[in-house]
Order: C-alpha cells, then structure tokens, then sequence
C-alpha cells in the first residue's frame, strides 16, 4: 500500500514564516487529532495530525517526502472542537496554529519514550462516580433564582454577585446538576491565579469525591500536568480546576464552564500567544454547547456592557446580598493631607488597628508594591539604585539586603557605600509591603491580644511564598488565627474566604488615579472592592461580637470618583460613568484595539522598524486603511523602554469594527514578516501582535 501525506501542526519558531502545516508520509491514514513524532530539522518533535480536506491523501507518484517517525498509541485522538478551539485561537491572536496546540499540551508528552507513555497509560485511572449527593446546604432566594435560570437558558451568563453572596455554591450545584444528568459530562472551572486553586479544589472535592476533580495550572511539576492532562482527556476527571491554560484542556465531554473572578486581568496571556482566556472560554462553550458563567463583584466593563439588556449577548444574574444577611464593608477615607509628612499609618487607621488586635479580630493591609522600598538613593549626590540593564530602579529588599530588578531579575547585594561618590548616606525612598511589615511590627510591638500575647504581624506577597507549599502554609496561618495583622499585595485581596479578618486597609492606593492606561481605575476599583470583601464574611460571628466590618482608604484625592463610589459599594453606578467616558472616547468596548510591538538592540530600531511596516501597510494597499476602518497611530516608546537590554517600542491599532481588524491584521502579517527580512533591520531583536490588550 503506497504511503499518504498527513499534515501535522508542529511548534515552529514564531513568525518564521514556516507554514501553519508540515506533510509528511504516512505508512497508513491517521485520522486528525492523533498525537505523532516527526522530524523537524535535525530534531524529532511532537505534533497532531491536522484537517486538511482540500489536500491531496497520496503521494505524487516519485515524490519524496520525510516519514512519519512514530504515533503516540494508545491515546485517543484530540477531538474536532479541541482543534477548532486552537485554531479559532491561532487566527484571533495572529499565531502560529502549531505553536498554539503545542502549548495546549502537556511538555512532557514531547520526551517521554513509548515505553513510558504506555506504562502511563497502563495505570488505571478511577473513574467519578456518575452521580454526586447534594450536601444540606440551603440556597438564598438569589442563589436559587441564578441556579434557575443558569438551568432553563442557554446563557453565556454573568454572575453579578457582591463578595461573600455565595457564588460558589452557584457554581457547585451547576456543576452537579451537568455532571447527573450524563455521566461522560465534564466540567471546566477556571480562577484567575494559581493561589486561588487550593481553596476552590478543597471545596469542589469536598462535594464531588477526590476522584473526580484534576487541577491544571503552571505551578505543577510536568508529570502532575501530565497526570491531569490525561485524566481530563480520557474522561476520567469530570471536572478540571485551572487557571488560564486550562482553556485549552481536552475535554470530550464538556458540558459547563464557570470563569470565577472573569475581570481580573490575569485571564490574559502576557508572552507568546497573548489569548484571553476568558474570552475563548465564551467562544468555547458556544461552540460546543456548553453552558458559561462568569462571575464576579466588579465585572470587566467589557462584560458588563454585553449583560446590559440592550445589547443582550450575556444573561445578567445579580446577587447583591451576603449570606446570612451579613453586611458590607463600611468604607472610611483618611484625607492624607490633613497628615502629617510622610506619615504611613495615619492615627485613625492604627488605632483601628490597635482596637481589632486587642478583640481578637484580624486586619488586613494591602499594599500592591513589593519589596522594602522602590528605589535607593545618595542624598549627596542623587545617585538611584538603577537597574543597568533596564528603564527600572531595582527594589532594595532589606530581608536578604539585595537590590533586585523586578524585570529582568538582575540582583546585587546593597552597596555599604554610594557607588557614584562614595558617601555612606544612602536612603530608601518608597514603601513596599516588607517595609510596611516591619513598621507594623514596631508599632503595635506593645498592643495585646485577649490572650496578653503580642500582637503577630505576617506578609504574604510574591517572595514570602516561593518556596513549595509556602502559600498553602501561610494562609493555614491566617485561617487558624495565628496571624492579628496580615500585610500583603493584590494576591490576598481576593477570592479568599478569611473568616475572622474584620477591617482591610488601602495605605496608598493613589498611583492608579492617574495612570496613562484608561483602564487603570477599573482595576482599582476592582481591587479595592475586592479587598474589602475579604472582611466580615462570617456574618453570625460579626454579629456574635456586635463590630462592623470596615474598609479603610489613605488618599491624597479622598474625593475622587473612584472612592466616591466604593464609598457606597455601587459597582452600577462606576460602570455607567466609565462606559460614558469610554464611549465619548471610542475606547473598548466601544470600539477594538491591538497592539503590535517591536523589540530591538535601539530605540530608533524599534521604532524604525514599525514606522517601515505601517509605510509598507499603505503602499500595499491594505483593507481598511483607504477607507479609515481601521486607525494606525505612530510608533513610541513603552513605559519602560528599556528591558534585560533590549528596547520596546509599540504602535496601537484601533478600529471600530472587530471584523475590519481581523482582516487587517491577516493581511499584515505577511507584510510584517517581508519587513522584518529587510536588511535594515537587521537590529530587530522580535517583533508581536497583542490583539485585545489589557495594558497600553
């Protein structure tokens, strides 16, 4: 028998401007989706079988082509949606469709021999049992309204619900009630950051049995991905908890998807192929007919406005009260100019503080800045702790006495003397949450507990949890009550469920006020609503002690809009605004973005390179550009230009069709790539597309 080309999606280098799909021989026909090995340059490399209808099944009779080297037996193919997924996500984001499913796959398919991939498969895999017992836990009338029509519509839906309304339980009986009604039924659940997925996977297991719930997320060893993955892609697992990667998880069965806090940005992928993950979990689910709720307390204003009956492409649910009737956070402001200088803590907030240690009740203070102090600098001279390889200071952490580039990671021990002129007067400037940890400690060194202990001050950020299993001890800490005061960034500020904290603290949120990116005060108030939702959780214990939870806000602008409306806990009320100003400025919603940038060895290569691509653009004519569909602004600079020595550059695409974009874009590509192969530009290091980009 004659062998047949197959077409097989491999990881290719991106924009290389290698085809989507290699061909190569096959000793007999494989049907799309099977996993194989193939040779790519002097490499054997992972690949999956690919539709190609229109190309010829047989070799031309004297052609040559290179052989298929092995098929991964034993698993079954990756099924048609899966490919549609990864291919609707390579067309979107302007990827490379091989270099999108490989990394949809687990890495340590690529290098396990057959022999160990058949062992794998050899161990049995318990299978979930077909139904699951409800557990006595009654719903609110708003809980059972959502889980109502969740049930009789076809969705997507937007869970609308404050902090504390019991959006999980939603989330749980919806899942229960996909999972009974078939037993090949999965579900995907998806939260924003790995720190979350202990909590919600103790709870989901806790309902559904340990047998039937995997996690898929980046800080698991490869074997563990390995482990989920193939319990996900058989059947196995019925639901799979994950962050954004486990978008892209084989799921032969899914019936469900619930994206839990669907605003926060880290839905979106930052390198490579820069995917929401929010996004193609609605593109998923309608595509397979599978039901989607996103939830959260502030809802991404791109999710709102499409819940808004007038547009109607979500079904809005609202849940505005907390179980157990237990009330929100009364939010205080502290006009900080009424301070004194260079206060941190000022005098109301710590005898708050003071006041909660002494009742036994915990706090929390939030500060989205890690670190001792931003920068060092010589008050003789003006010397900064710069870093050398970036547009960025290096952050002195005083535990390890390091200065560190939060950037590109460049790391060198505290100088005991100016580098510059030699003076020992050296001075932080800035507050991170390790300064302010240590300030607190001091301050409340002589404050009580109800027990005559010391107060106990703990910080929870990127560097305290590195170590495995570091987190997972930490918040034990908190939710033992072995923990008065924690101190933390963005990371406990949401999604987790502490019981005894009873006031949170913003010390110095002001910085996002007036950022250049318009979305800045979205995410501000997200987090801070966020933030005040981990305190008085536990209504009856709330009551129980007769105190009111609080929310405590130091501003510099006490008045400003943002804090005008967390004042009142309205969410409506900064949506309507911020979507009248985003609509008045044709800004997302309202209209659609991307970005392309360019990484080179100089700014003016960078530039150059953009300011060649967008001349290109119009010489060829492209669709949209005659006609102003699509806005082509000039090339500059990021933020920080300057990154482990490489210069950024960006220009911003603008449109306000999604359609005019897209065929923008395909069209560019290749204009881009002929670009890129000039010989001017030989100094470009990279170049990307971020279409939808979260941060501008």
């Amino acid at each position: 028998m004659p062998p047949t080309i197959v077409h097989v999606a491999v990881q290719t280098p991106a924009h290389s401007g290698v085809g989507d799909l290699l061909s190569y021989a096959s000793a007999q026909p494989l049907p799309p989706g099977t996993l194989v090995r193939v040779p790519l340059g002097q490499r054997e490399v992972l690949g999956v079988v690919w539709d190609a209808l229109d190309a010829p099944g047989e070799l031309p009779e004297g052609a040559a082509m290179r052989p298929v080297a092995g098929v991964l037996e034993g698993l079954a193919p990756l099924d048609a949606p899966w490919r549609r997924l990864v291919a609707f996500a390579a067309r979107y984001y302007q990827r490379a469709l091989g270099e999108v499913a490989l990394a949809a796959l687990p890495p340590q398919l690529r290098d396990l021999r057959p022999e160990q991939l058949a062992r794998r498969l050899r161990r049995p895999a318990a299978a979930a049992d077909a139904t699951v017992a409800t557990q006595n836990i009654a719903l609110t009338a708003e809980q059972e309204s959502a889980r109502a029509r969740i049930a009789l519509e076809p969705g997507p839906f937007l869970l609308f619900g404050s902090t504390g309304s019991g959006k999980t339980e939603v989330y749980l009986r919806c899942v229960q009630k996909a999972l009974a009604a078939d037993p090949a039924a999965q579900a995907l659940v998806m939260v924003p950051e790995i720190n979350l997925t202990p909590q919600l996977e103790a709870r989901f297991t806790a309902r559904f049995g340990a047998q039937a719930v995997v996690s898929l997320h980046s800080g698991m060893t490869n074997p563990q991905r390995l482990k989920s993955w193939l319990a996900a892609h058989s059947g196995a697992a019925r639901i799979v908890l994950g962050t954004r990667m486990a978008v892209f998880a084989s799921l032969p069965g899914l019936r469900i998807i619930v994206v839990d806090e669907e605003h926060d940005p880290s839905y979106k992928q930052q390198e490579g192929a820069r995917y929401s993950a929010r996004d193609l979990a609605v593109w998923r689910g309608r595509e397979q007919g599978a039901k989607v709720i996103l939830g959260s307390a502030t809802p991404s204003l791109e999710s709102w406005h499409a819940s808004d009956p007038a547009v109607g492409r979500y079904v809005r649910l609202e849940m505005p009260s907390r179980i157990g009737a237990g009330s929100l956070a009364r939010v205080r402001r502290v006009d900080m100019n009424q301070q004194p200088r260079r206060t941190v803590f000022s005098a109301p907030l710590l005898a708050a503080i003071t006041e909660r240690v002494q009742r036994g009740e915990q706090s929390m203070v939030l500060l989205n800045r890690r670190g001792y102090a931003p920068v060092l600098h010589c008050a003789d001279c003006g010397w900064k702790s710069d870093c050398p390889h970036c547009s960025a200071h290096q952050v002195f952490h005083k535990t390890d006495r390091t200065l560190r580039c939060h950037h590109c990671g460049y790391t060198v021990r505290v100088p005991r003397a100016c580098p510059a002129c030699g003076s020992p007067d050296i001075h932080s400037m800035g507050r991170g949450t390790e300064q302010l940890e240590e300030q607190l400690a001091t301050l409340l060194s002589e404050v009580l507990r109800p027990d005559r202990t010391p107060a106990r001050v703990a910080r929870i950020d990127a560097d305290t949890t590195r170590a495995k299993g570091a987190l997972e001890a930490q918040l034990a800490q908190v939710h033992a009550g072995e923990v008065d005061v924690l101190v933390g960034t963005q990371m406990i500020a949401k999604g987790h469920d502490f019981r005894r904290i009873t006031l949170v603290a913003a010390v110095q949120p002001d910085g996002a006020l007036f950022s250049s990116d318009f979305r800045a005060p979205e995410r501000l108030f997200a987090l801070l609503m966020q933030a005040a939702g981990r305190a008085g959780r536990d209504a009856a214990y709330m009551a129980a002690q007769g105190t009111q939870c609080e929310m405590w806000v130091q501003s510099f602008h006490p008045q400003h809009a943002v804090y005008e409306a967390l004042r009142s806990h309205d969410y409506p009320a900064f949506a309507a605004r911020q979507l009248q100003e985003r609509e008045e400025a044709a800004m997302p919603p309202f209209a659609y973005q991307a970005l392309v940038r360019a990484d080179a060895r100089t700014q003016e290569a960078a530039q150059g390179f953009l300011a060649a691509a967008t001349a290109a653009a119009h010489a060829a004519g492209l669709p949209g550009l005659a006609d102003g569909a699509v806005i082509l602004f000039p090339p500059v600079p990021l933020a920080i230009q300057r990154v482990a020595n490489v210069e950024r550059a960006q220009m911003l695409l603008e449109s306000g069709s999604r359609a005019a974009l897209q065929r923008f874009l395909a069209a560019w590509q290749p204009v881009l790539q002929a670009t890129r192969g000039a010989p001017e530009h030989k100094g470009l290091v990279r170049w990307l597309v971020d279409v939808d980009p979260q941060a501008i």
